[in-house]
């Protein structure tokens, strides 16, 4: 029996084909570590893509490729599904809050040997669940890897700007590569007068499909 997972992602409104093809390529590393699975790709921001991901499929589970919960995993991705008339799926905890991400932003920084870290997150001024994410991965970072590490944010205090006098490493704590990665974080760091390396996003590190597929196998012990 062939079982499904469909991979959703918030993407990039502006211009959604670059991160749907992203979300795609990911969706298809991910099925080849899991034989026996159909695992497909949809982001928020295509009109759509979710009602034609869950499209004749009878049920599965839905992986939400965020970095947090909150409204969109909560609220709109179910909705979503809803609108789509589909049975029989269930969401899946987020890929930030698996604790095997968590780990992964461990060996990350000590894998680029910095001894001052900033995690950089996206933050909320409206609720502070990502910043209990990203404040706990931090503080494990600081402990596990003998860093000094910061995390600072995009849309909440602290904000990146403010984070002045780091000079290691800064290690974005995104999902994918867009806008915020691509120009707000450098933007923000500037202005810190930060003089360290900005590493890639955690959701594009090679170790991360097998993550992912790990942590669908598992769901199915709890459904």
């Amino acid at each position: 029996m062939t079982r499904t997972a469909l991979i959703v992602a918030h993407g990039q409104p502006s211009d959604p084909l670059p991160a749907a093809q992203a979300l795609e390529a990911l969706a298809a590393r991910v099925e080849g570590l899991m034989p026996g699975w159909e695992v497909a790709a949809a982001t928020l921001a295509e009109p759509g893509a979710i009602a034609r991901g869950v499209q004749g499929r009878a049920g599965g589970v839905v992986f939400p490729m965020f970095m947090t919960g909150g409204w969109f995993t909560r609220v709109q991705i179910p909705a979503k599904l809803a609108e789509a008339g589909a049975v029989g799926w269930t969401v899946l905890e987020p890929f930030g809050c698996d604790p095997a991400v968590h780990d992964l932003c461990v060996t990350l920084v000590r894998e680029a040997g910095g001894n001052e870290v900033i995690l950089a997150a996206h933050g909320s001024f409206k609720s502070s669940v990502p910043s209990d994410i990203a404040n706990h991965v931090a503080g494990r970072i600081a402990a596990e890897a003998g860093a000094s590490c910061a995390a600072g944010f995009i849309d909440q205090d602290p904000q990146l700007a403010s984070l002045r006098g780091f000079a290691g490493v800064c290690l974005p704590f995104f999902a994918a590569e867009g806008g915020h990665v691509s120009e707000d974080i450098p933007a923000a760091l500037a202005e810190a007068g930060f003089q360290g390396r900005i590493l890639p996003p955690v959701g594009l590190d090679a170790r991360v499909p097998g993550i992912i597929a790990q942590a669908i196998a598992l769901s199915l012990i709890h459904i």
